[in-house]
């Protein structure tokens, strides 16, 4: 009798533990969900660079150095959900769109069950993302590498271009020659900072930044 009480018990406890975590787990997903869905459907098509695509790419940068940088489960979910709205202010502003962002998150996140200090430590992740990049924990220094990941990739200029694109649209950039220019500057200036980002992105990194330097030799020679 007394072996199948706490038979019964210790099956109560992991039912709880269990059912804990799902709910967890529901809360966080629907909460990007939502999130994504407002990205998809209301940032304003001038922001051919800062929409969900972008979201989407930093979401799937930041779980792929997330695998090498030894993080928990929990830290795990609130890195992605900072990801998911880091670039929410561009539903409202594109000028201190970080900010926005994370008033955006204080007002959303409560309602998926996440408290204040889960909010807090998104939030920093999220400042953590606004240039130049300071971050100041493991887990800003994850997003803020996310958030450049692209820097070091073969899409590189794909994806730069879009940013070119949104860039002439608010007349931020006059022309191509002040973009190349604009970017070999801001690359050159730009680190990362897991190991993971360094070993994984910053040979390509180099190699883009050869080749706007040759873009703008050859722009000089003509």
């Amino acid at each position: 009798m007394l072996k199948k009480l706490f038979t019964t018990a210790a099956s109560n406890k992991t039912f709880n533990i269990l059912a804990k975590k799902t709910k967890a787990d529901m809360q966080f997903e629907q909460a990007g969900q939502f999130i994504i869905n407002k990205l998809r459907t209301e940032v304003p098509a001038q922001f051919t660079y800062h929409n969900i695509e972008h979201t989407l790419d930093v979401r799937q940068a930041a779980e792929q150095i997330s695998k090498q940088e030894d993080i928990t489960d929990d830290e795990l979910q609130l890195l992605l959900t900072a990801a998911l709205f880091h670039d929410s202010g561009f539903l409202k502003c594109a000028k201190g769109h970080e900010a926005e962002s994370c008033r955006i998150a204080r007002e959303i996140l409560p309602a998926y069950d996440y408290n204040a200090t889960e909010i807090d430590l998104i939030c920093g992740m999220i400042m953590a993302t606004q240039l130049p990049q300071t971050p100041k924990t493991h887990l800003e220094q994850i997003l803020a590498d996310a958030d450049l990941d692209y820097l070091g990739r073969n899409d590189f200029f794909v994806i730069g271009g879009k940013l070119y694109h949104e860039l002439t649209l608010v007349d931020a950039i006059s022309d191509e020659l002040e973009w190349n220019y604009s970017q070999l500057d801001f690359m050159e200036k730009h680190r990362y900072f897991t190991k993971t980002a360094i070993n994984l992105r910053r040979p390509k990194k180099l190699d883009n930044i050869a080749k706007i330097k040759a873009l703008l030799l050859n722009k000089n020679i003509k």
